[in-house]
């Protein structure tokens, strides 16, 4: 199994904390990651709010390519209406060749009105549209060498890519994809899927067998085991795994409903709050019970033999899968992310990287 680590830069839950030291922070966990043994890179892309900000991870992964030996490097994802194709083929290319191959190029549509809002002329309406036309540019500029279009959004003269491709993306593109269309998008353009935790995974599972479907249709051939995104912590104590836990994924839900405006302003009333009873308290009077619900129960943590437990609940509903976790999120303070992270993988990494 494929056990990947996800930044995202975030600020959101803590007090007094810099851009400077989250940055410095995630970046610290990043090379842990690669001393550790996980497969995988993931970080986001978003812009402008401390739900999370890291405008260019393609930037950030070139960083990380000369400072890590083994570790993959995947985007995750590249928000293509908010970045040229060409630029993001050509950017991608680079990465690779400085990273000897380790790079996976994850792709998505965006689904923040406060992000596009800043975007001159690019409408978040055609943002179906868009990616839908960058995408296919793009997996082919990467499997043949050259970038063209006649679509209306991209138009491309073609051109050839220079560094050529150092080697076939095919097996190494991923999408995020949850709405039909854009599972339609997915499976068209050869990718893994990529789904976040933030509803029982058993309500996911005609997304996922949809996916699987259209993919084999396209390509005939079996479609890749789906990347599932979570948010873990990971602790000895079964109390105090559930009680950091439940602060922490609060406080994150939160950040996620504010900035994709899913609530009202009464939301603004939940920063500042420390502890998951109030938080839940609040969004539970707002009545936001299913996403509070939905979302303890879609994300794995607890002890190490409880998340073990969890991961092959997970695996019995939807199949085998590949993980990307986050274990900086929520307020959580950053010597117990970095505590649960390495306790996660000296006991429930090497068992998960045993399953097929």
């Amino acid at each position: 199994m494929d056990v990947g680590v996800q930044l995202i830069f975030s600020s959101y839950g803590w007090e007094d904390v810099s851009d400077a030291e989250v940055y410095q922070q995630e970046i610290h966990l990043a090379l842990l990651a690669d001393e550790l043994g996980f497969d995988c890179l993931w970080p986001t892309e978003h812009h402008f709010h401390d739900y999370s900000f890291c405008p260019d991870n393609v930037e950030v992964l070139a960083y990380l390519a000369g400072r890590t030996k083994q570790i993959d490097l995947g985007t995750a994802a590249v928000i293509l209406p908010w970045n040229d194709p060409l630029r993001v083929a050509e950017k991608m290319v680079v990465l690779d060749h400085l990273a000897d191959g380790r790079v996976r190029f994850g792709m998505g549509r965006g689904l923040s009105r406060f992000e596009y809002e800043a975007f001159d002329g690019v409408e978040m309406s055609e943002s179906r549209e868009r990616f839908d036309e960058a995408s296919l540019m793009i997996v082919d500029a990467l499997e043949t060498g050259f970038i063209e279009g006649d679509g209306p959004f991209y138009p491309q003269v073609r051109k050839e890519l220079r560094p050529r491709p150092r080697s076939s993306f095919r097996d190494r593109t991923y999408a995020v994809a949850n709405s039909a269309d854009s599972i339609e998008a997915c499976a068209a353009a050869g990718a893994n899927i990529i789904m976040f935790a933030e509803s029982d995974w058993s309500k996911r599972l005609h997304s996922i067998d949809l996916y699987r479907q259209r993919f084999e249709e396209h390509h005939s051939r079996p479609a890749p085991n789906p990347l599932t995104g979570d948010f873990t912590y990971c602790h000895e104590d079964v109390d105090v795994a559930e009680e950091r836990a439940h602060e922490a994924l609060a406080q994150y839900l939160a950040s996620l409903l504010e900035h994709y405006e899913l609530t009202g302003e009464h939301l603004d009333n939940l920063k500042g709050y420390k502890g998951y009873g109030k938080q839940a308290k609040l969004l539970r009077e707002f009545g936001y019970d299913k996403f509070i619900d939905g979302f303890l129960r879609a994300n794995a943590y607890g002890t190490p033999e409880q998340l073990i437990a969890r991961f092959k609940e997970r695996r019995d509903v939807i199949g085998p899968f590949k993980l990307a976790t986050c274990f900086r999120f929520g307020g959580l303070p950053f010597e117990q992310a970095e505590a649960s992270m390495r306790l996660f993988a000296a006991e429930v990494l090497p068992e998960l990287k045993s399953w097929e």
